[in-house]
């Protein structure tokens, strides 16, 4: 494929609210062209080569009627093709809908007809979706972009909508929630510069994917801004593969989630290898990392792990560990221009060492989702957001994060947290992942049992073993009354366990 040589023209330089003649003109000034921005199987494209390609794109897709204002479906995985559409949108002036590519195509219809499309961009396989609206391949679009000459950005100021992002939907249908032209930057100056402090020189590769809030500014947003470089993947990678990534390009900043981290330690010898040598910090968010873990993948890594905690609604972590102040078992202090409160169900904030609610405010906070003014006025509330996230505020001002609200279970007329029971059955060293539910059973009565996904070897009477670790260190009521082992634990794209399918006790 033939790259555009065109950067930044002087009209782009009149546009400096629109994101991708934000990102062109730092370039520019800054002297990145040159430098790597993104690398992918054995290329790599500078930052220079990636703003050229998006000025050409934008040339594509304002031939196949994109206008500024109209929104666009990026159903793509990660990759070259995943970074020119998003930036060609911004260019346009017109707003990119993150749609995750290996959704069922029901979920890919919806958001679609809920944003109004008027073009589809999609990845491989999904040809025979979005039938009824105006599509592009991935392939199409790099093609046709290699022939096509650049198109000037559109004004827009900072609070223009740039993009929509769809909700995890782990307890019902997805929200879209808007992101402006002006949230990007503010992920990256108060969380990858001020708390990660990322720098030219660091290479970033994020399990999470690009079409979630948590990879998009892993692997998008830093490394525009920052003048460094990302691995992109196009599926989420083994734990061999990770291992072969880092060594390859050298990864210093390591993104996952739990699961993911909990799979790249299996089955292997302590201490650090040798294939993380380059490693200088990792980042965990989408689910509570337990402490036991956090250690154990320091420990591989050679690094500490930061664990932090977003929303898409937030845009991006709004309470975050830092590489200057990590409290392990936390999830960090509030994020530079956020205030986070911990509230009681009346709204009213409580003592620090109270469990409560998460309540945030910051200057990325939605203003609102799209086509849903109810559930908008539920959810954000005089500008603060109602994360349904509980939690503790320590006195040193971290957050100890307690699961989701609706994550408690009811056994027996007592409310029960399911995390605490996984916590103790954690530390059996057969465990490898566990979640703990109320199911009914047959008379129609509630009783705790827990899902097991066991090491590679099991050990002979590993349920008798866990029942009698739980009664050791648990009251009785929070004892489960059985114990499954399973294969898999039900989990969204994004690694966020599906609590609602582990009650029906089947998946």
């Amino acid at each position: 494929m033939t790259t555009p040589q065109t950067v930044l023209t002087p009209a782009d330089a009149e546009a400096p609210g629109n994101l991708a003649a934000q990102l062109a003109g730092l370039a520019e000034r800054r002297g990145w062209a040159g430098r790597a921005a993104f690398h992918q199987g054995h290329r790599t494209w500078t930052h220079g080569e990636v703003h050229a390609l998006a000025a050409c794109a934008a040339t594509v897709l304002a031939g196949h009627g994109v206008r500024p204002g109209d929104r666009v479906v990026l159903a793509l995985p990660d990759g070259i093709a995943w970074v020119t559409a998003f930036l060609a949108t911004a260019r346009l002036g017109a707003v990119a809908v993150l749609v995750n590519p290996e959704l069922p195509a029901a979920d890919q219809a919806f958001m679609a007809a809920d944003t109004e499309a008027v073009l589809c961009v999609t990845g491989p396989g999904l040809e025979d979706r979005f039938t009824n609206r105006s599509r592009l391949g991935a392939d199409q679009l790099l093609a046709l972009t290699a022939a096509a000459g650049p198109t000037l950005s559109h004004p827009v100021d900072a609070h223009a909508p740039l993009y929509v992002q769809y909700t995890s939907g782990t307890t019902g249908r997805p929200k879209g929630a808007v992101h402006t032209h002006g949230d990007p930057k503010a992920y990256h100056d108060l969380i990858g510069r001020r708390l990660l402090r990322i720098t030219e020189d660091d290479v970033t590769l994020s399990v999470s994917k690009l079409y979630f809030a948590y990879g998009f500014g892993n692997a998008f947003v830093f490394p525009l801004f920052s003048g460094s470089s990302a691995v992109l993947v196009d599926r989420r990678p083994t734990p061999a593969a990770v291992d072969e990534l880092v060594a390859r390009h050298r990864v210093t900043l390591l993104y996952s989630v739990p699961s993911a981290y909990a799979a790249l330690v299996a089955d292997r010898g302590s201490g650090h290898e040798a294939c993380f040598a380059s490693v200088r910090a990792a980042v965990s968010a989408g689910e509570g990392l337990p402490e036991q873990l956090g250690g154990r993948v320091t420990e591989l890594l050679g690094a500490p792990v930061l664990e932090q905690i977003g929303s898409t609604e937030a845009g991006h972590a709004f309470c975050a560990n830092s590489v200057g102040h990590n409290h392990p078992g936390t999830v960090g202090r509030p994020v530079p221009g956020f205030e986070v409160e911990v509230r009681d169900r009346a709204g009213r904030p409580v003592p620090d060492g109270t469990e409560g609610e998460l309540w945030v405010r910051g200057p990325t906070v939605t203003p609102g989702y799209l086509n849903r003014p109810e559930e908008s006025e539920r959810t954000l509330v005089g500008g603060w957001l109602a994360t349904h996230d509980r939690a503790v505020r320590e006195p040193d001002g971290t957050f100890r994060h307690l699961g989701r609200a609706d994550d408690m279970e009811m056994v027996g007329g007592i409310t029960v947290s399911p995390l605490e029971v996984e916590a103790v059955l954690r530390t059996h060293p057969a465990v490898k992942e566990v979640a703990v539910a109320a199911v009914t059973d047959g008379t129609g009565a509630s009783r705790l049992r827990a899902f097991v996904v066991p090491v590679t070897r099991v050990p002979e009477g590993l349920q008798d073993d866990l029942i009698r670790l739980a009664r050791a260190h648990l009251a009785a009521f929070k004892v489960p009354r059985s114990v499954s082992l399973v294969p898999s634990l039900p989990r969204t794209p994004t690694g966020k366990l599906r609590r609602h399918l582990v009650r029906l006790g089947a998946w």
